[in-house]
C-alpha cells in the first residue's frame, strides 16, 4: 500500500474526522458517479428542479426512468468502503458523516447519523401540501397505474434514474399526491438547480467547526455543495485530506491527497489502524 495510505492512516488515528463522501464511494456498488472516470456527465443530464416543476413531459420522462432505476438502487449493496467508514465510526474515529449521495448505502453499511446533505431517494415529498411518504409505497401506485410498462434500461445513473428510449417513456402515467388529491410529487432529494436546506447546511458546517481532519471521500468536489465545506476547513486552519480517483477542486486546500479506489484505501486503513500499525490517539 502506499505511503499515502499510512500517512493517511496516522492522521485518522487521532480521530475527530469528519467524512464528506461523494458518488465515488459508491462506484463498486455498482452505481456510477457523474465526472469520475467512467462518469455519466458525458452521456447524461442531469434532471434540473426547473425542468422538473415546469415541464410536464420532462417529469413525466423523469418518472419512467426513476421507476425503473428505483429496482437498480433499492438492489445495491454497501461495498468495502462503506462498510471501512462504519468501522471507522465505530472505533470512535469518525465523529460524523456528511454525504453528498442519495443512495442509503452509508447506513445501509452500518453508519450511524448521517446527513445526506442532497435528501435520499427513499422518500418522496409532495411540492403542493409537504406530505412525506416512503418510496416503496409509490412505487406500487405507479406499478398498478402502469401494469405493462417494463421497459429495459441501457444505463443506469446516480441520481436513481435509467436511460430509456424516448417511445418507451411517453405513454408513462404519472400519479399526484393522495394527502391532497393531486400535488405534484417529488424525491425527497436535491435536483440541480435546487438548494440544499438552509439548516442542514448550518449543521454541516458546525460538524466542521468541530473536526480535527476533514477527510473527503470519491468526490470531485465540482460543484460548490460540497466545496464549500472544504473552503470553510481551510479558513479554520481544519487539515483537509482527499481520497479520489482523478483531481477534485479542492486538491489544493489538502494536506494529503490520495488517487486511488476507496474498496481498496479504506480497508487498509481499518488494517493499520486495528493491526497497531499506526497507534490510536497519534498526535499527527
Amino acid at each position: 500500500m502506499s505511503d499515502g495510505t499510512s500517512t493517511l492512516a496516522e492522521l485518522l488515528a487521532g480521530g475527530g474526522v469528519l467524512v464528506l463522501s461523494g458518488a465515488g464511494i459508491s462506484t463498486e456498488s455498482g452505481i456510477p458517479d457523474y465526472r469520475g472516470p467512467g462518469g455519466t456527465l458525458a452521456r447524461h443530464t442531469p434532471m434540473t428542479y426547473q425542468a422538473f416543476t415546469g415541464d410536464p413531459v420532462a417529469r413525466r420522462r423523469y418518472w419512467a426512468r426513476s421507476y425503473i432505476g428505483w429496482r437498480t438502487m433499492t438492489g445495491a449493496a454497501p461495498n468495502s468502503g462503506h462498510h471501512a467508514v462504519a468501522s471507522l465510526q465505530r472505533r470512535g474515529l469518525v465523529s460524523g458523516i456528511v454525504t453528498q449521495n442519495v443512495d442509503g448505502l452509508h447506513q445501509a453499511g452500518g453508519a450511524r447519523s448521517v446527513i445526506e446533505l442532497h435528501g435520499n431517494l427513499r422518500e418522496v415529498i409532495c411540492l403542493d401540501c409537504g406530505h412525506s411518504s416512503p418510496r416503496e409505497e409509490l412505487d406500487r401506485r405507479l406499478t398498478q397505474a402502469n401494469p405493462r410498462f417494463g421497459a429495459l434500461p441501457t444505463a443506469i445513473n446516480p441520481d436513481g434514474d435509467v436511460e430509456l428510449p424516448d417511445e418507451e417513456m411517453d405513454a408513462f402515467q404519472v400519479v399526484g399526491c393522495r394527502a391532497c388529491d393531486g400535488g405534484m410529487l417529488k424525491p425527497d432529494v436535491v435536483f440541480f438547480g435546487e438548494t440544499v436546506p438552509a439548516e442542514r447546511v448550518r449543521e454541516c458546517y458546525a460538524l466542521v467547526e468541530r473536526a480535527r481532519l476533514l477527510l473527503v471521500l470519491g468526490s470531485s468536489l465540482t460543484v460548490m455543495s460540497g466545496r464549500r465545506f472544504v473552503l470553510h476547513a481551510a479558513k479554520l486552519g481544519i487539515p483537509v485530506a482527499i481520497v479520489n480517483q482523478g483531481p477534485t477542486r479542492g486538491d489544493g486546500y489538502a494536506t494529503l491527497t490520495v488517487d486511488a479506489p476507496l474498496g481498496t484505501v479504506l480497508p487498509e486503513l481499518v488494517r493499520l489502524i486495528d493491526t497497531g500499525t499506526v497507534p490510536t490517539g497519534s498526535p499527527h
